[in-house]
């Protein structure tokens, strides 16, 4: 496939999310839930780079005491500013000094993404424009943290796995995904529709490098 062509494969996904009506005030949020290493946070960036949005990373909501009760601290600082209309000033988490850091500000742009582990649980779905799900398998996502991140990190792992498995066990995304996106070789394929039922995959491209998270 050539360059351009993929380029707009690209756009194309771009465009029929920016045309959703509004979801959280102006703004229309999209999920893209995921397990952990599933490659979330590359397809935000090259989907935010072609939308010209911003991204919102769960990571920097979430803390080592609240993998996943972070869900009103979100609300309080970023939801309901940005459904008011209003820029949303929030503290992103620091994984290594373990506190919070500097204020940052979300304007209520046309579209946001929101990017993490949970993205799509029950308590946002009513949010959200758009709800995306990374189609790999959780056994080789959790590998591929795990290799990125080294031995050093190997207890958080293991301390991660089993929350991410009560998580998604209590609060399951995939089945009310809008749309999934798998990897392909030369970038991505996705297929939206009837809740990502069977239908015709569009090629969503991008570069071969391997997705970070």
């Amino acid at each position: 496939m050539e360059p351009q062509q993929s380029h707009q494969s690209l756009e194309s996904l771009a465009r029929e999310l920016a045309a959703l009506p509004p979801s959280l005030g102006p703004v229309r949020l999209i999920g893209i839930d995921g397990h952990a290493g599933s490659g979330k946070s590359t397809f935000a960036g090259r989907l935010a780079e072609v939308l010209g949005a911003s991204v919102l990373h769960l990571d920097d909501v979430a803390t080592h005491e609240e993998l996943f009760g972070w869900e009103e601290r979100l609300r309080a600082q970023v939801l309901e500013p940005l459904a008011a209309g209003r820029p949303a000033h929030w503290a992103p988490y620091d994984w290594v000094a373990r506190r919070f850091g500097p204020e940052r500000v979300l304007e209520p742009a046309p579209v946001l993404l929101i990017e993490g582990v949970g993205a799509g649980r029950a308590a946002l779905r009513p949010r959200l424009a758009r709800l995306l799900w990374m189609e790999t398998a959780r056994e080789q996502s959790w590998q591929r943290g795990r290799n990125r991140d080294g031995r050093e990190l190997s207890d958080f792992w293991d301390g991660w796995e089993r929350a991410e498995r009560a998580h998604f066990s209590n609060d399951p995304s995939r089945p009310f995904a809008d749309t999934l996106v798998r990897e392909s070789g030369t970038g991505y394929e996705w297929t939206s529709g009837a809740r990502a039922t069977p239908g015709t995959s569009a090629s969503v491209t991008g570069s071969d490098e391997l997705p970070r998270a």
